[in-house]
């Protein structure tokens, strides 16, 4: 494997961007665990197939037009999250199917032969770009400044809004923010695992990390690292197998999340017994 990741420049990119995009996933993805966001996170995800298309029918890069229409959907759910009476449930709904009927639509009327989509829809780490890499840098850093600088707000947006709430902070400010983080997270994810992947990666290591450790800054740290280890070794597992390697890096979060699930049980009745 590392013998390969020196000899191929397509291994080397795919080795770099399992690395950036398990920071952004680590970190959101505890915010998202944190506050329930699971499906609306999903959701945003699948709006981006919608940009995916939009990107072809417009010839600009497609990973481009994902980004603007999950950042434009993340905002629109935001807003209705708060404002509207509607069920999150069926909000998440309209969101998910409008979002891939958008995609199949500006797919269906993009001149030429229709493109191959499932890179985008299943993901494809081996297909990542230099261009690919530098997006996922700058969002990457974006994702790690924002949350530095206003960590403590955003751990009692989680925790305590009507701390937030006496101290004259809106609340919706803070939607915004953290669903067009989310937004970013998924577009670094996309070429990673896929759209219809995307949300094992974005939960598992954060659901992990949270079974041995409550301290919330330990549980994106931790995250981080558990969302490298399982893309690395998804990553390996692909590449000597010769299967899909958004397939490969899931089954590995899955079977991770099992094992640790029982080990974590095991080890809380331990300790207990001992008490």
């Amino acid at each position: 494997m590392f013998k390969s990741i020196l000899e191929y420049g397509f291994i080397q990119n795919a080795f770099v961007a399992s690395i950036l995009s398990s920071i952004a996933c680590g970190i959101i993805g505890t915010i998202i665990i944190e506050k329930k966001l699971v499906m609306m996170s999903g959701g945003i995800a699948h709006t981006a197939f919608g940009g995916v298309g939009m990107g072809y029918f417009l010839k600009i890069e497609p990973i481009i037009g994902a980004l603007i229409f999950s950042l434009l959907s993340s905002l629109g759910i935001a807003k209705l999250h708060r404002k509207s009476n509607t069920q999150t449930d069926i909000l998440m709904g309209l969101f998910w199917s409008v979002g891939m009927a958008a995609g199949i639509l500006f797919i269906a009327f993009t001149p030429g032969y229709p493109p191959d989509m499932s890179s985008y829809l299943f993901g494809d780490i081996l297909t990542v770009t230099r261009f690919d890499l530098l997006l996922m840098l700058i969002l990457d850093n974006i994702v790690i400044l924002l949350t530095v600088l206003l960590f403590n707000a955003l751990r009692a947006y989680m925790f305590d809004e009507e701390f937030l709430k006496a101290n004259g902070i809106k609340i919706q400010y803070f939607d915004y923010l953290v669903f067009a983080m989310i937004a970013v997270t998924v577009v670094l994810l996309i070429r990673v695992v896929g759209i219809i992947l995307i949300l094992a990666l974005l939960t598992a290591p954060a659901a992990i990390a949270k079974l041995f450790t409550k301290d919330l800054k330990t549980i994106m740290i931790l995250s981080c690292i558990l969302g490298m280890v399982f893309s690395i070794t998804g990553l390996w597992i692909s590449y000597e197998m010769r299967i899909a390697s958004g397939a490969a890096i899931i089954m590995v979060c899955g079977i991770s999340y099992l094992i640790a699930v029982s080990i974590g049980k095991k080890f809380v009745l331990r300790i207990g017994f001992i008490i």
